[in-house]
Parts: structure tokens; sequence; C-alpha cells
């Protein structure tokens, strides 16, 4: 099965997916979505109405890029090394994705990512910087994200401390129409303000400002990104317009989502190394998009490959082939094995732009066939609901919990409800309650270091070598604005295993920008927020198992992976 830059070998699915096609060509279902119908996922609007505009934004952000571009050439202009970017999610995985793929252009600032409240990678970034030589970009969609505000507090204070310094010259707000940051970013007398389209979610703000701000910064031709997806989107429309279904949008969602309704519902994907970090934006995407309702498609990213043999069932492969890149065979013998296998072709860095408006698009077509709305995210509230009352409980909440630890032993806390003598055992007895096509995530809230990094990737290697099972990795706070969603909201078969510990330091956070007390430092907060989301997953039915090192996390993990391995 084929559609442009797509082929798919659908395995045993080819009818049914064949079927999803023919079913959405006679419903109009392409044509509709262009025209906004609502009732393409939900009988009511609330969500989905107002949540379209992405649909539109390769073209109207490419009509407003010379505007963009002259807007920002007081920033370009060697004034500034560094721009630091604080945001989460939406606002910032784009900007990611463009970083490590392009890079910056000689003569532009270097660009850094601050979407943690981890207080080891704050303080590094501070002292990284000099703040005289520094642009902020504070972005935010609602303008109340909890993590950017405190970040902006902090970096906004440390700014205006330097001498001789005029901290309103060094930000620059992204932020929806009608935003509270708007208002304070006026209040404080600041005059870089870009409204974005409210009508366009986090998830598919890329090539609106959110994303295409951040990488004029760092010289990417804007245009021509902005042009190779406008290009997409228009043959997308062509084919809607036309009344068939055969566009690149619609084959991909229906070969997300058929195969997912049937149990394939990991979707592994495969990316050449330099393009490594787009599975980041599109595991936020996919996952926040279709994990609700019971439902979901679980995106495993920047997995080890495995012999063909040790795959469970319940895998779907992505892989991203660049022409002219040696072909080790894997594809064929995936399919060969009866796994449905999509292969996309990708031909130039510009390419991210067409990319990404064609997931964006079968993301949307795979909500319509799994019957979920892929614009909201309603479980996301309940662990910010809870972050909110512990902060208010606790203030500045010291030690790992509340709650007795099941077994202390070797310098480890565990926590939850376990059996065993050891760690290890409590990990494995735990680990032993997985259910059929199950995953387990690791979520971690340790300071990142290229040996927690490493300790992790052991650790995930053994479970998925002796479970057979999808093993995911999210990095905390941050993917509770990804994958947090499909945690709580998807068919409840994940195991959630999350890992704590002492911070080396930690900041204190000011109550507002320009002075105001401290009521919380950044580990705090970050405890509250490992905190809330174990809540949120328990009230939700999860399990979930607690590990807090007192001392040399990677050991500690490296130990635990090393006790699943195999005897021989």
């Amino acid at each position: 099965m084929k559609a442009a830059g797509i082929s798919f070998f659908p395995g045993s699915y080819r009818k049914e997916v064949t079927e999803a096609l023919d079913k959405m060509r006679r419903g109009n279902i392409a044509a509709r979505i262009w025209s906004g119908d609502h009732r393409v996922w939900k009988p009511s609007p609330v969500e989905i109405s107002n949540r379209l505009g992405w649909l539109h934004a390769p073209v109207e952000t490419l009509a407003n890029a010379s505007g963009i571009c002259a807007s920002l050439a007081h920033f370009t202009g060697g004034r500034f090394d560094h721009v630091v970017l604080l945001g989460m999610g939406g606002s910032s995985l784009a900007a990611e994705v463009f970083n490590n793929v392009f890079g910056s252009a000689p003569g532009f600032p270097r660009l850094i990512i601050v979407d943690t409240t981890d207080p080891v990678t704050i303080g590094c970034v501070a002292a990284k910087i000099n703040p005289a030589t520094t642009l902020f970009i504070v972005a935010s969609k609602s303008g109340t994200t909890l993590e950017v505000v405190s970040l902006f507090h902090y970096f906004y204070n440390l700014t205006a401390a330097q001498p001789g310094l005029r901290a309103r010259e060094h930000f620059l707000f992204i932020t929806d129409e009608g935003s509270p940051m708007i208002g304070q970013a006026l209040s404080l007398q600041m005059s870089h303000i870009f409204s974005n389209n409210p009508d366009i979610g986090g998830r598919y703000s890329a090539l609106s400002l959110a994303g295409i701000i951040p990488a004029a910064l760092i010289g990417l031709q804007i245009d021509k990104l902005l042009q190779n997806a406008a290009a997409v989107a228009m043959r997308e429309k062509e084919s809607c317009c036309a009344g068939r279904c055969d566009s690149g949008g619609m084959l991909l969602g229906a070969a997300l989502a058929t195969p997912a309704r049937h149990g394939r519902d990991k979707l592994t994907v495969v990316l050449p190394r330099r393009w490594r970090s787009f599975a980041d934006w599109l595991e936020q995407l996919v996952a926040e998009s279709l994990g609700k309702e019971g439902a979901g498609i679980l995106p495993v990213v920047n997995e080890p490959p495995l012999e063909v043999g040790h795959y469970s069932c319940d895998r779907l492969f992505a892989f991203f082939c660049r022409a002219g890149d040696k072909d080790d065979g894997r594809i064929k013998k995936l399919a060969d094995a009866g796994h449905p296998v999509l292969k996309i072709d990708i031909d130039d860095k510009y390419d991210l732009g067409g990319q990404m408006f064609l997931w964006e698009m079968a993301t949307a077509v795979a909500g319509h066939l799994m019957g979920v709305n892929p614009f909201d995210q309603p479980d996301v509230e309940a662990t910010k609901k809870h972050t909110a009352r512990l902060i208010a409980e606790g203030g500045k909440p010291q030690g790992p919990s509340q709650e007795r630890p099941s077994l202390t032993a070797n310098g480890v806390e565990i926590y939850g409800d376990v059996s065993g003598g050891t760690p290890s055992e409590a990990l494995d007895d735990f680990l032993s309650g997985l259910a059929q096509n199950g995953y387990v995530g690791l979520q971690d809230y340790l300071s990142p270091s290229a040996g927690i990094a490493r300790a992790l990737d052991e650790l995930r290697g053994a479970i998925m070598r002796k479970y057979k099972t999808a093993v995911t990795i999210g990095r905390g706070p941050r993917y509770l604005h990804s994958t947090g969603q499909l945690h709580k909201g998807d068919a409840g078969l994940g195991l959630f295993i999350q890992f704590t510990g002492r911070d080396k330091m930690d900041l204190d956070i000011p109550e507002a920008p320009g002075g105001g007390q401290s009521v919380m430092t950044f580990g705090g907060l970050r405890q509250a927020q490992a905190g809330a989301d174990r809540r949120a997953l328990v009230e939700k039915g999860r399990r979930v198992l607690h590990i807090h090192f007192l001392k040399n996390a990677a050991a500690g993990i490296r130990k635990l992976a090393r006790a699943l391995k195999p005897s021989w």
C-alpha cells in the first residue's frame, strides 16, 4: 500500500486498512476535516472546533515569514550568544527538533532549552550563560504553565540582578491571545510579545509561532521549511477536494489506527541519527492525542534494535529512510514475520516541515478511526491538580513521600505494594504482574547525567529481553506534558517505575519577577510533581513502583538491571 513518500506493509491487516480507507472515502472524512466539522470526532464541538488552526498554519505562517524575520532582526545581529527557551511540551519540543537537526547557522545564537524543574540542570544553565548576551524565550500557550512561570521568575531575577542590565530587553514571550502572561509582560514594560493563534493546540503548534520563532532565531530558512510543509498540506487538501482518501495523511492515519484496534498499539519509531529528536516530538503528538477513553497508541522511541523474533505481536513499526542509506534488511525481516511496517521516505532536513504536517493530519485521522478526540488532554489535569494540592499542603516538601517505604536496603527505599527482601526482588515481583500486551514506563526524576542515561538504557534492555515487552523512558516532569496523558487514559496495561533521589543542590523559586519571597524550591516542585503523578496514576487503577535512591542512583539502577539478566 502506497502514498506519496509512504510505503505500508500491512501484514494481515490489509483488508481492514482497505475497509477503513473505503469507509472514510464514503463518509467524505477528508473534506469534513478540512471544513472543520467537529462531528468527525465527537458530537460536541468542545475542544475541537477551536483546535483546528493547525490545518492552515503552514500557509498562514509562511505568509508572515518575512515579517517574523524582520521583527527578530534585533536579536540576530550578533548581540546575543545564547537563546534560552523556557517551555514545556508543545512549547519546546519542535524547537528542540529544529535545533538538533539543523543547529545554529553561522553568526546566530546557540539555543538552550530548559524544560525541567531539576535544580542541577537549571543551575548549570545559569552558570553557563552570560545574561548580558542571552535572550530568554518564555513560551506557554496558556500563560499559566507552572514550570514555565517558575523558570521565568528565576531567570528574570537572575538577569535583573546584573549591574547595568535592563531585564526587559532580554525577554521574548510566545503565548496565546488573551493569556495572562501578556498582561504580566506589559506590566514589566516588555515589548517583545508574540501572540499565537489560540485555535492551535500545543502539540500541533510546530508550524506556528511557537516552533518557527525559535527556528528563525538560530538561523533556519523558515520560508523553506514552511514551503515544504505548505506543499504537503496542499497535496493533502487537493486529494480531499477530489473526493479521494488516498493522501499520505489518510493512509498513515489508517495504518496507525487499524492495527492498534487489533492490539498492535506499540508504535516503534526508527529514525536516522540526525533526526532522532523528531521521535520525541512525535511521541507527544501521538501519545497525548490518542491515549484516552481506554484507547491509545504508545510510541516506543530510541529503543535499541532487537532480533525480529523477540518482538511481541503488539508492535507496529515506522522506519524513516533517507535515499542512499544502507538497507540492512530489517524492514523486510519484520514484514516477513507478520509485523505491520511503515516506510517513510525523507530526502532533506527541510522535509521536517512536511513530516510535521503529515503526522498531525495522520494523528487527527487516527483519532477519528479510534473514536477519540485527538485535541484534548483530560487526564493531564489530574496531575496538575494533585501538584497544586501537594504544594499547598507542604510548601517546601522534604523527603520522597509521606508514605512509609515498603522496603529499605542498600541505600534504596521502595514504595509500593511489593514483596521481597531486596530492591531487586521487589522489582522482579512488581514486573511479574505485567499483563499480556502490556508495557513498562520508566519515569526518571533524577538529575540527568551520562551515567544515569546509560543505567536506564541498561535497565530498559534487561526488562525488554526478560519480559519481551515494550519499555519507554520518560524524563520528569517533561513526560507529564507528553506520554503522561496516555499513561492514565489508555487501556491500563502499563506498569510504571518512578525513580527519585536526593538533590545535590537546590534553587529557590522567586514568588514574582523582580522580587518577592521564595515559597518553594525547584527541587520541592519536582518532588511534588512526581508525587502528584503517582497519585493520579493510582487513582486511575495503574500500578506504580517508586524507587528512591539515598545515594548513587546510577549504580543502583545498574544493579537492578543486572539482577534481571539471565545467569548465563
